[in-house]
C-alpha cells in the first residue's frame, strides 16, 4: 500500500488466461482456478482486484460475495465486450495512480496510460502471481504446529482400535 490507499488490479481474465494457460483459456475450469488464485492474492495483498470476463455470465461466478467490494467479476452486458467495460471502468475513475490495469492488449495499455494507472503485462502480473502464492504457501507452511494429542484422545483412541 502506498500513501495509505490500496492498490486495485483491473484484470483483463481472457487476455490474461490466453497467454497464461492458451490454447485451452476457454475452459471455464481455467476461470475458477485464476478466481482461486487471485482471491488468495487479494488476501495476501490487501488489494483490490477487479476481474474482468468476456462473454455471458457465468453462473458459478455470477452473483458471488468475495471479500466484499474488495473483489469483483465482472462481465459486460450483451453485445459488449470486456475490452469495452474495462475502458468504461477506466474513465469513471478520475485518479488512477493506484490501479494496475493487467492485459497484454495495447489498446488497453495505451488507454490506461493515458489515464495515469500503471500497465503490467499478462506474463509479469504471472510472475507476481506465483511469487505471492508461493510465499503464502511458504508462510502458511511455516506456521502450522504439531499439537500432541491429549490423555484423553489418547484414551479414546486406544479404546478405538483395540475393540474389534
Amino acid at each position: 500500500m502506498r500513501g495509505g490507499r490500496r492498490m486495485a488490479y483491473l484484470i483483463d481474465g481472457n487476455n490474461f488466461l490466453g497467454l497464461t494457460v492458451a490454447p485451452a483459456y476457454r475452459d471455464p475450469q481455467h476461470r475458477y482456478d485464476l478466481v482461486r488464485k487471485l482471491l488468495i492474492f487479494q488476501r495476501v495483498t490487501r488489494s483490490r482486484v477487479i476481474l474482468v470476463f468476456d462473454g455471458p455470465p457465468d453462473p458459478h461466478l455470477e452473483g458471488e460475495e468475495f471479500e466484499g467490494r474488495s473483489f469483483s467479476v465482472l462481465f459486460p452486458p450483451p453485445g459488449l465486450t470486456a475490452d469495452t467495460l474495462i475502458k468504461e471502468f477506466l474513465d469513471a475513475r478520475r485518479d488512477l495512480r493506484h490501479f494496475f490495469l493487467v492485459s497484454s492488449d495495447r489498446e488497453l495499455k495505451s488507454a490506461a496510460r493515458s489515464r495515469g494507472a500503471t500497465v503490467l503485462a499478462c506474463g509479469e502480473f504471472n510472475a507476481m502471481l506465483k511469487e505471492t502464492l508461493k510465499k503464502n504457501r511458504s508462510s502458511r507452511e511455516m506456521s502450522k504446529t504439531a499439537e500432541k494429542p491429549t490423555p484423553l484422545e489418547v484414551g479414546l483412541w486406544s479404546d478405538l482400535f483395540s475393540k474389534k
